[in-house]
């Protein structure tokens, strides 16, 4: 009696899981807005330069850091979005409208480890573009700074380039 009352709190304790689900899902969506509004800010920047005489914009550092900004906001929602939809269909219920779609692949998630190696391409992603973003407003003043940056460059290249070995 006791011990199966137990297993059933243990059983239903699984619910708490919709926790991180709903909270990873308001997240996404919140990066999503705020990437979606810088992408209007650089149409706004695009406006304004070529049709505003003497803007203050200037095309290669405001426009090219706020898209990259907004590639970089849009990855780390969809991070969350594939978290919150991976425990969801572990810990609580499988979506069986979503499997019948070409979409469901890419979300599609049977074990624990399975979750952490699509989320691990997706934050390896965020960060490449987070470096790029970085590199884009780095001052280069010597030789030292150039080897470094190369050195960084190739490094990144190599781990990519590994990443992928080991998928195939």
């Amino acid at each position: 009696m006791l011990e199966r009352f137990f297993e059933n709190l243990l059983v239903k304790s699984r619910l708490v899981t919709i926790l991180p689900v709903i909270f990873g899902l308001i997240g996404a969506f919140v990066l999503f807005f705020i990437a979606s509004y810088d992408v209007i800010k650089v149409l706004k920047y695009v406006f304004e330069y070529f049709m505003l005489p003497n803007s203050t914009v200037d095309l290669h550092e405001d426009i090219v850091g706020l898209i990259i900004g907004a590639v970089d906001l849009y990855l780390m929602a969809l991070v969350l979005f594939i978290f919150s939809f991976g425990i969801y269909e572990l810990f609580i219920s499988e979506i069986e409208d979503f499997k019948q779609t070409k979409q469901s692949k890419v979300l599609e998630v049977h074990s624990l480890d399975q979750l952490k190696d699509k989320l691990a391409k997706v934050i390896i992603m965020v960060l490449v573009v987070n470096f790029f973003q970085r590199i884009l407003q780095m001052q280069l003043n010597t030789v030292l700074d150039m080897t470094y940056l190369a050195g960084s460059i190739l490094a990144l290249c190599m781990g990519l380039y590994f990443l992928h070995k080991s998928d195939h």
